[in-house]
């Protein structure tokens, strides 16, 4: 069984972006050691396009994620820039309604019955995972699905805008691992869903 995590960047206070979903005010966090961080830890979340100007080589292999699920609004950043396939190094699944038909053929639509198209995904075989790239509606509908959550926590207060997850109240419990801290202030913690 293969896992499903939340890799998703946020606020101190929780929100993964301002109530409309930008986070660009974060992205001057992105340098240093953390930057070195996430090329070297986690260089399949880094879009395809940024690969060589970040210096990653072409050939670099997946080290957490086989797969990526991201839903429009996530997406469609990717896609006003003209990139159709953000994350070409990885089966990219996008969850939309909107969209009638894929912008790109290495980009599969999932319109109807996202948690049944994930449970399938995480019945397949293999040793990497399934990287839930946002947004905060997607992860809200696949909250008991999700196994771990990876959150990079950028040292910014929002005040409000959109949460980590659009989900009604219910408490679920995960267990703290691995929390690195950066020089910039970026905290990564790692949480196992409990069961």
């Amino acid at each position: 069984m293969r896992k499903l995590t939340y890799f998703i960047a946020c606020s101190i206070d929780g929100f993964i972006g301002d109530p409309e979903g930008d986070a660009t005010s974060t992205y001057a966090y992105v340098t240093g050691e953390y930057l070195e961080y996430l090329k070297t830890e986690y260089p399949e979340t880094i879009a395809a396009p940024g690969w060589p100007v970040l210096g990653i080589a072409p050939d670099t292999a997946n080290r957490h994620y086989d797969t990526v699920i991201q839903g429009l609004g996530s997406y469609r950043i990717g896609l006003d820039a003209g990139v159709t396939s953000p994350y070409a190094h990885l089966r990219e699944y996008v969850a939309t309604r909107s969209l009638t038909g894929s912008p790109d053929p290495h980009v599969e639509l999932i319109a109807d019955d996202l948690v049944g198209r994930v449970r399938e995904l995480k019945a397949e075989d293999g040793p990497l995972g399934i990287w839930l790239c946002g947004g905060s509606t997607i992860a809200g509908e696949l909250v008991e699905e999700i196994d771990e959550l990876v959150i990079k926590t950028y040292p910014q207060v929002f005040g409000a805008g959109m949460p980590m997850f659009g989900a009604g109240f219910e408490p679920r419990d995960f267990a703290l691992g691995a929390v690195r801290a950066f020089d910039n202030g970026v905290l990564v913690r790692t949480y196992t869903r409990k069961r």
